[in-house]
């Protein structure tokens, strides 16, 4: 999801900066960005800073408040439980479409995304896990022939990725990811679309409940 718009120069730079801070969990949900902290740690003028910010808020991982200015979007139960059940429907149905099996060149595709991903993994290389995490799908998904359906698929992924980001620093749930991939791969290549189904909602619930949890904790803290 890494370099989804194109940028150019510095926004390009700040941008992306910002982008791998917000999705690998180092600027944290609801943390506001003061245009002069990022004037002091990028050496760009504040029109840049201000692009790079409405870049951010584009892709939805920033939100904007009047007289409060820019921070980390950050989902509230029931904008994640809406999030999700709509990831949950698009995704259960592209899987429905898929037709089974896939050819051995889809198939051979898959697998070398995930063996990508899976050095990604072992490595702990938190950028490389997220750009090859949602290559696999995005290509999986394309399979249904239906673009409209993928665009909608990749707009609720990038909706959902300050809910995703929580998962990706915890090593337990990278391998139970890398587990339903290679289940996936398995099912693509028979002919039971349900099962198919069935794994590409089971793969969302991980980082879904651990979010809806941390906040639970945060709430129950602060309260």
């Amino acid at each position: 999801m890494l370099n989804s718009f194109d940028y150019g120069g510095k926004e390009a730079d700040t941008v992306h900066a910002l982008e791998e801070d917000i999705i690998f969990g180092r600027l944290a949900p609801g943390t506001r960005l003061v245009e002069d902290a990022l004037l002091a740690r990028f050496p760009v003028s504040r029109h840049i800073i201000r692009q790079a910010l409405y870049q951010l808020e584009k892709l939805g991982i920033v939100t904007r408040e009047r007289n409060k200015g820019a921070m980390v979007r950050q989902l509230s139960p029931e904008e994640v439980r809406q999030i999700y059940e709509v990831r949950e429907m698009l995704q259960r149905q592209a899987a429905l479409m898929i037709p089974l099996p896939v050819s051995e060149a889809l198939i051979a595709q898959l697998e070398e995304i995930h063996r990508i991903y899976s050095g990604h993994v072992d490595a702990g290389y938190l950028r490389g896990i997220h750009e090859a995490n949602d290559r696999f799908h995005l290509t999986m998904f394309s399979a249904c022939g239906n673009a409209y359906l993928v665009s909608s698929i990749e707009h609720y992924m990038r909706l959902s990725l300050p809910v995703r980001a929580n998962s990706l620093a915890d090593r337990e749930k990278r391998d139970v990811s890398r587990q339903h991939h290679a289940m996936m791969i398995e099912a693509l290549k028979r002919r039971d679309n349900w099962v198919l189904a069935q794994l590409c909602v089971d793969h969302l619930q991980p980082s879904k409940v651990f979010y809806l949890q941390e906040i639970e904790t945060a709430s129950a803290t602060s309260g």
